[in-house]
């Protein structure tokens, strides 16, 4: 079939007959795929022009709604992706990691766009910051969407996950997407994008496909673009380097090659859970998706005394996997993606074959199940154990992206350490072993080099997702030669997307621009008591006051015996005076949290649902008996929850005693209702 791409709004096929995409098991051709003469101008202009207006008109929530329908509804259908994914050599395990888990990627993102991000377009960054003494003048650090589109780049391995992972943040943050699968798997990455468009949730232009190669787009891009990356370091460095890459200081988020190493603690000697767990794990990650991922285990970094057994071990296990074709319930591992990747692996292990010794002779065909080996791309696994691990570069410098890793032995932790180092940037590295002065020890002499770091001993491995599955809340990414980026990572991953500015101004001002009310701003009167206000009718700095209270000796002494905190500076006067920071009896601090809801909450069924917490207490200054408080609240900021019939609504609070001092600050959070509740002290008055 002719695999058409998704521009200014149609689907359209490039001039010529395209490039042939094949069968990774059969070799027949799949699809072809061109975008020769398509004006790549044209498309950036589209969504920036079309696309980004649409999406930013929309809240994070509504955003995050959108991908939220969308990943239910590909949920649904997702058989239909797991039957085109068997084409590209995947088994029906490797399907699940890049179909489910780029669907619960999207889901991910989805949720925490609901729960993480304000019901707004603009997104406040940290607290606000005073920059004068009497808070006349003040700062504020926001982030807004880019004006641009977002150019997405995606490496042959992983088609549907590759996508998702970096298109969800993207339209979370209010930015279009242009995605650039790998030409061999476009297909896959095609039908779950054709999927997406005839669900007709996102707006015209926020999504476009380009199926065949990139023309001249980079040269289009400008300062309110974005270039997400994955593939190989020598691309990322052509595109980073870009004229008008760098003419416009164009953001470029790249994840690249990555020689990861797995490290088995000195004490996970052979007959240890963490032993047998290490085995099990360096053969899942040379076999699962035949070894073609970034994050896969290239170097098994081995305590020397060990060296032997975790080799045989780990041969042993790859002597029963099943290889052919990955329709077949009982195969293991499929071929590589496509024939050319298959020459690439092979001539890369005759490059580690210099300076590494296969553990069991490497045959040249394998024999593989219900297929053909040379018409598909089968590799069979390659275990090598390296002569010289100290001094070899090559062991740190190819990467076979295949079914390739390399027994490496050490002698003490600093050279474990070293020898993952020599890397020069990874991915993800892992640790096995059930000391935590060793893993300690080891996670921090990796973390320089390393994006992540996953520690399993055998109290956490059942859970444990494993050493090559980069999880939605985590960053994915790494320093150096994995590509400098950070993708995923929760709110992280949607930071790439925004404009981070500095705000400074008076409290007024940084309440109207920001949405949120600053300390120092004017207060409103509300008319009534605010708890008494519906969601839609608070307005930020609606503000409450209340009339004072005494705090008495009997006060303190009552709540200690309902609470049961009978601390010192509460009870007894003596030890009290003795404390330097109070001098006296004083009363707790929970009592004044407590006394001050006394004092602003109103009693009476109304629109407040429930209080769900506070955020940022503070105990600023002691209060002692006969002193007297008073409570400010001020509506802070709102968040609507539109499809549960309630908001979140934030308060601002401060107690002062009578000389006006805050003695306690700290936000209250409420749910409020959308909908107006009668005042039955007004009827009761009628």
């Amino acid at each position: 079939m002719r695999l058409e791409s998704y521009v200014l709004g149609e689907w359209r096929f490039g001039r010529g007959e395209g490039s042939a995409l094949r069968d990774a098991t059969t070799g027949e051709v799949v699809a072809r795929a061109s975008t020769e003469g398509f004006e790549h101008g044209a498309i950036l202009d589209h969504a920036r022009r079309v696309g980004g207006p649409a999406l930013r008109t929309l809240t994070f929530h509504e955003r995050a709604a959108m991908l939220r329908t969308l990943g239910k509804r590909l949920l649904e259908i997702k058989e239909e992706f797991y039957e085109l994914s068997f084409r590209t050599g995947a088994t029906r395990a490797d399907s699940w990691v890049d179909i489910d888990g780029g669907i619960g990627t999207m889901l991910v993102f989805a949720s925490k766009g609901a729960r993480e991000l304000p019901n707004a377009r603009v997104y406040l960054d940290g607290d606000v910051e005073a920059l004068s003494k009497r808070g006349t003048f003040a700062g504020q650090h926001l982030c807004v969407p880019l004006e641009g589109a977002a150019v997405q780049i995606n490496a042959f391995n992983f088609p549907v996950w590759g996508m998702l992972e970096k298109l969800a943040p993207a339209i979370l943050a209010g930015l279009p997407v242009i995605v650039k699968p790998a030409t061999a798997t476009a297909y896959l990455a095609q039908r779950v994008v054709r999927r997406i468009v005839e669900q007709g949730v996102l707006p015209a232009g926020a999504l476009q496909l380009l199926c065949g190669g990139a023309g001249d787009l980079v040269d289009h891009l400008g300062c309110q673009d974005v270039v997400s990356f994955t593939g190989s370091a020598s691309t990322a460095a052509t595109l980073r380097t870009g004229a008008a890459i760098v003419r416009h200081s164009v953001r470029f988020i790249a994840e690249t090659d990555s020689l990861n190493s797995s490290i088995l603690g000195p004490d996970a000697a052979p007959g240890t859970p963490e032993f047998d767990l290490y085995v099990a794990e360096v053969v899942r990650e040379m076999t699962s998706k035949a070894g073609q991922k970034c994050t896969a285990i290239r170097k098994a970094i081995v305590p020397a005394p060990f060296a032997d057994a975790a080799a045989a071990a780990i041969a042993a296990r790859l002597d029963a996997i099943v290889i052919g074709d990955p329709r077949l319930a009982e195969v293991q591992m499929g071929p590589l993606a496509s024939r050319e990747q298959r020459a690439e692996v092979l001539g890369r292990i005759e490059a580690l074959r210099a300076v590494a010794d296969p553990v069991r002779e490497i045959a040249g065909a394998p024999r593989v199940r219900g297929a053909d080996a040379r018409e598909g791309a089968f590799v069979a696994p390659v275990l090598l154990r390296c002569r010289d691990g100290i001094s070899s570069d090559v062991i740190h410098s190819v990467e076979a992206f295949g079914p390739v890793a390399t027994v490496i032995p050490y002698r003490g932790l600093d050279q474990a350490i070293d020898l993952a180092r020599r890397g020069e940037g990874s991915l993800v590295g892992s640790v096995f072993t059930s000391d935590p002065a060793i893993a300690t020890e080891l996670v921090l002499g990796l973390a320089p080099y390393h994006g992540r770091v996953l520690v399993v001993d055998r109290h956490c491995a059942a859970e444990s997702t494993g050493h090559g599955s980069p999880l939605a809340p985590l960053v994915h990414g790494g320093p150096g030669r994995a590509g400098g980026g950070e993708e995923m990572g929760g709110l992280r991953g949607v930071l790439h997307y925004l404009q981070r500015i500095a705000v400074q101004g008076s409290p007024d001002m940084l309440t109207a621009v920001g949405g949120r009310w600053v300390r120092g701003a004017r207060e409103r009167d509300p008319g009534r008591h605010p708890f008494r206000k519906p969601f839609g009718e608070l307005a930020i700095g609606d503000t409450f006051r209340s009339g004072p209270r005494t705090v008495t000796l009997a006060d303190i002494e009552a709540f200690a015996a309902l609470s049961g905190d009978h601390f010192y500076a509460h009870m007894s006067d003596a030890d009290a005076a003795r404390n330097p920071l109070f001098g006296g009896r004083v009363a707790h601090g929970y009592f004044l949290i407590s006394a001050a809801a006394g004092l602003f909450v109103d009693p009476d069924y109304g629109p407040v649902l429930g209080n769900y917490g506070l955020d940022g207490l503070r105990f600023v200054k002691p209060v002692k008996p006969g002193d007297s408080i008073q409570v400010r609240l001020t509506c802070k900021h709102k968040s609507l929850r539109a499809d549960k019939g309630w908001g979140e609504v934030r308060w601002d609070t401060e107690i002062t005693n009578q000389h006006g001092e805050p003695v306690a600050v700290y936000d209250v959070l409420t749910m409020v209702s959308v909908t107006a509740v009668p005042d039955r002290r007004e009827e009761n008055r009628e």
